[in-house]
């Protein structure tokens, strides 16, 4: 399932790392590459909701077009996982959906505030499905995972029910979109051992470019917010999302080991 991705698109670089061109998108949009250059307040208050939601929402579109763009590069994939992606890409479509209606209802302007491809931007690099698999849903949207684990909370308490009802069913979806990739990368892995060589580059690519993007501790992004350790303080790992969406008890305590066991709903791993 190797095959070089073939996208309009020319190359960018950032801060001396290679990557992908960003997907298209209307003009009304700033495009930018670092999280220095994004908006983003700590607080709840109406201006932080919608950048928030304005934000989600590409995330959202970027996650559907890394779908959308594996059933084109990858046709020679077993029937039932394209069958899985082409269905996350419907997932995604309707995440956008969602996320723009509510953005509206709270008064938000599509383009408002800055937005960022780096999902695609890294992903579009990966040759091989695996790879990519390992990158966008074993670890991008295991990462959303925990956000939304936590975000869910936040909009409840800040009084907005109507928003954190539509994460809760954005969540129940990244969920099954993480569950199928981990469990066909194992099964791809039982069929020829190789596919683990190319989950390994993809986790060291990924890894090199996070490096050269960090940024430096006490930067400030675009709205003045401080970020730490050169990004946004990470969410709290959760766990039960984790271990349903396929993880093992294994892999979930090292995430946790790596955020310094912050956790929230930790269930099983009580």
């Amino acid at each position: 399932m190797n095959r070089a991705t073939r996208h309009e698109a020319p190359p960018k670089v950032v801060r001396g790392v290679a990557l992908h061109g960003d997907p298209a998108r209307e003009p009304c949009f700033t495009i930018v590459n670092t999280d220095a250059e994004m908006m983003d307040w700590p607080d709840m208050s109406d201006e932080s909701r919608r950048e928030r939601l304005h934000r989600h929402m590409n995330n959202e579109c970027v996650a559907m077009e890394i779908a959308a763009q594996s059933l084109v590069d990858f046709p020679e994939a077993p029937w039932d996982l394209r069958l899985a992606i082409a269905r996350q890409a419907a997932d995604e479509s309707r995440h956008v959906a969602v996320l723009l209606r509510r953005f509206r209802q709270l008064g938000g302007e599509v383009g408002a505030y800055p937005v960022s491809n780096y999902e695609w931007n890294l992903c579009a690099m990966i040759g091989d499905l695996p790879g990519r698999l390992a990158i966008e849903n074993r670890t991008f949207e295991a990462g959303l995972i925990d956000i939304l684990g936590q975000l869910r909370t936040t909009w409840r308490a800040a009084g907005d029910h109507e928003t954190a009802d539509a994460l809760e069913a954005i969540l129940a979806d990244e969920i099954t979109h993480v569950r199928f990739a981990n469990r066909w990368i194992k099964a791809l892995t039982e069929r020829d051992p190789r596919v683990l060589l190319h989950v390994a580059q993809a986790i060291r690519f990924l890894r090199a470019v996070n490096q050269a993007l960090a940024g430096t501790p006490g930067e400030v992004n675009a709205a003045g917010t401080v970020l730490t350790e050169g990004r946004l303080a990470p969410p709290a790992v959760y766990v039960d999302g984790r271990l349903e969406a396929g993880f093992t008890e294994e892999e979930v305590h090292e995430v946790l080991r790596q955020a310094g066991f912050r956790s929230i709903l930790p269930g099983t791993l009580a």
